[in-house]
């Protein structure tokens, strides 16, 4: 049964945005914007801090997730862009992306409307805890490798596609549970938790934590509790979350650029040396009993029972790569067609040093070989969740896996 598989915290409805550089490079001319200023975590009060950050992020060619001061700005910027609706949030983009494999699921909503009920497919159940319909759209800028913005006399080129996402979304910001929570976790074979992360209430964080922290003991023998990092609006929230969850979940689960966030440096992703160095880092910063962490060349699970969840890393990175190459709307032949392609030999390589260095603790696979003139770099980290939850479910995994 679908409820077999709970979901949670929260989803979204999302503005999509069509790249488009020469809107950008107007506003910044509009705004009077110099390079010198470019500036990822700059407050977002405005148009003009709005067009900063997001060159900020292009100039330093990574993704990332920040709070906005008011809907109405992201509403304004959204229309002057082509722009389409999806759905978003962890949870959400997971069950969707299993739901491809025609693997049911229950997400926990604290938001619905007119998008949730239309966009959201058969098998795919819900329970929400708003009392009424709202929209709180999240705004997604995804930029492709090799855009070129000039800002003034700078030219900026980014290397790598990634994502941008921009939120003020107070359904999110409150996390309200439902009590149905409470009777659907205990008979839950998987039950993933994420979303803390746009809290902004230290007293709220506290109490979704301690709720949260109930379902998870409740979870029952053979299952397995899931956590998916994020991106905080309030960075010293992250530490109150990952301490709450690290010792209470199976897994832990998190990206590139929350390892390079906790760790407080950027490295080689495929360089062995400092990807083990990384890796025992990480291991002392997030006790968990299972780790796992997926980046653009590998994903790997390092704990105990590491070689046991070896088939969910790679079905997390198939989905993940089939929505990278299709975008919205994949089908399984879409995965299968995937997981015909070869990952490049020096991703084989890495993996394997890897796995030779920390034993059966660690279970490394290589990302693919990844070509397509339009990537979707939304949702990725949601994909590889859904992927691997699924081979989780179809194995059989989920009951037989005693961490």
């Amino acid at each position: 049964m679908s409820d077999s598989i709970v979901l949670g915290l929260g989803g979204t409805v999302d503005y999509e945005l069509t790249w488009d550089a020469r809107v950008l490079e107007a506003l910044a001319a509009h705004h009077g914007i110099v390079a010198s200023e470019l500036d990822a975590t700059i407050p977002v009060v405005d148009e003009r801090s709005l067009v900063v950050s997001i060159l900020g992020y292009l100039r330093d060619g990574v993704g990332g997730e920040r709070f906005v001061a008011s809907s109405a700005i992201l509403d304004a910027f959204a229309a002057r862009f082509d722009t389409r609706v999806t759905l978003g949030g962890t949870c959400v983009r997971a069950a969707i992306a299993m739901r491809s494999l025609g693997v049911g699921s229950l997400v926990h909503l604290v938001s619905i409307d007119d998008h949730v009920r239309r966009l959201l497919p058969d098998g795919v159940s819900y329970v929400c805890s708003a009392a009424e319909d709202s929209t709180d759209p999240h705004l997604i800028v995804q930029y492709p490798a090799g855009a070129v913005v000039r800002v003034g006399d700078t030219k900026i080129v980014t290397e790598h596609p990634n994502r941008l996402i921009y939120v003020n979304d107070r359904p999110n910001r409150e996390l309200v549970l439902s009590d149905a929570l409470d009777a659907l976790v205990p008979d839950a074979r998987v039950f993933l938790a994420s979303g803390f992360n746009t809290i902004q209430d230290p007293v709220l964080l506290e109490d979704r934590l301690r709720h949260v922290e109930r379902l998870l003991k409740a979870v029952p023998a053979g299952g397995v509790s899931i956590f998916e990092d994020a991106g905080y609006h309030e960075p010293a929230f992250s530490l109150r979350a990952r301490a709450a969850m690290a010792p209470a979940v199976s897994v832990y689960s998190l990206n590139e650029d929350e390892l390079f966030t906790y760790l407080g440096r950027r490295f080689d992703l495929l360089d062995a040396d400092a990807v083990e160095q990384a890796l025992h880092d990480i291991a002392a910063l997030i006790p968990a009993r299972c780790l796992v962490v997926h980046t653009k060349y590998w994903a790997l699970a390092l704990g105990e029972r590491a070689q046991e969840l070896a088939g969910a890393v790679r079905g997390g990175i198939l989905m993940a790569s089939t929505r990278y190459l299709v975008g919205d709307g994949q089908t399984a032949e879409d995965y299968a067609r995937t997981a015909a392609l070869e990952p490049p030999a020096r991703g084989v390589a890495f993996a394997r040093e890897l796995e030779r260095r920390f034993g059966a603790r660690l279970a490394c696979r290589p990302a693919l070989a990844l070509t397509t003139p339009t990537p979707t770099t939304i949702g990725l980290g949601d994909t590889f969740v859904g992927g691997f939850i699924a081979v989780l479910a179809r194995s059989g995994v989920a009951q037989n896996l005693p961490l």
